[in-house]
């Protein structure tokens, strides 16, 4: 006759249900130390971090880390300001100066443009188009759009109003007057270094001299098709 666990039969009482997991660690030989409790499943110890295998191969990685922070870049050899040095024919470490070396800032490559008369490129409708792109951002505002030296600054209580290209002096001055002055500034008048790149202030030198050449334009000057044109307009 099979019992059922824990079912009473003729005042004999059948054992208790043991755990699944006692019951296993029975079958295999009894307890292991520390691994029963006596209110729950054995407890699970997580492996050591260390083994003496696991010391083994770490200790050369440890040893070359420990290595490699040696600051030996710091340490290296270096020479002292006039010392001799035998890597040099003439036994001399201060190397002199290349022929054409600029020391860092004092480079001055707008130095001749101020006595230019002519331009360093071909001037082309690209150019003038360019040119009167900057001329309308950056000169417009205090020169106008004819360069009259009425612009909306002016018109606004600017104190300082700028001359007019059509002036004499400024038709005759060359076109390194505007360039080194849109480089430098004049007067009231900022400095746009910054602002403008060199090709960009030649090519607004070149929109200004088409400024000055239509603000003091003879007729006799036009072709015969644009003269016809004109005499057809209401006076």
């Amino acid at each position: 006759m099979r019992w059922s666990r824990g079912e009473t039969i003729g005042g004999l009482q059948s054992p208790p249900r043991e755990e699944g997991w006692l019951r296993r660690r029975r079958r295999r030989g009894g307890r292991s130390r520390a691994m029963l409790r006596r209110d729950g499943p054995p407890r699970r110890f997580a492996p050591p971090l260390l083994t003496r295998r696991g010391l083994r191969l770490a200790f050369p990685v440890i040893l070359l880390l420990l290595t490699s922070c040696q600051q030996q870049m710091a340490d290296q050899g270096r020479i002292e300001p006039l010392e001799e040095s035998s890597f040099f024919a003439d036994h001399r470490s201060a190397r002199p100066i290349p022929t054409g070396a600029v020391a860092r800032g004092f480079l001055e490559d707008d130095a001749s443009a101020l006595a230019a008369t002519t331009f360093p490129f071909e001037i082309t409708l690209a150019t003038l188009a360019r040119g009167r792109d900057r001329y309308d951002i950056f000169c417009s505002p205090c020169h106008d759009r004819v360069g009259g030296g009425n612009g909306m600054a002016v018109r606004r209580g600017f104190r300082s109003p700028p001359p007019t290209f059509n002036m004499d002096r400024l038709r005759e001055a060359p076109v390194g007057h505007f360039y080194d002055v849109i480089t430098n500034g004049f007067g009231a008048m900022n400095d746009y270094a910054a602002q403008i790149k060199p090709r960009d202030r030649w090519a607004i030198v070149a929109y200004i001299r088409v400024l000055q050449f239509s603000q003091n334009a003879n007729v006799r000057d036009l072709p015969a098709e644009d003269r016809r044109e004109l005499e057809r307009l209401p006076r």
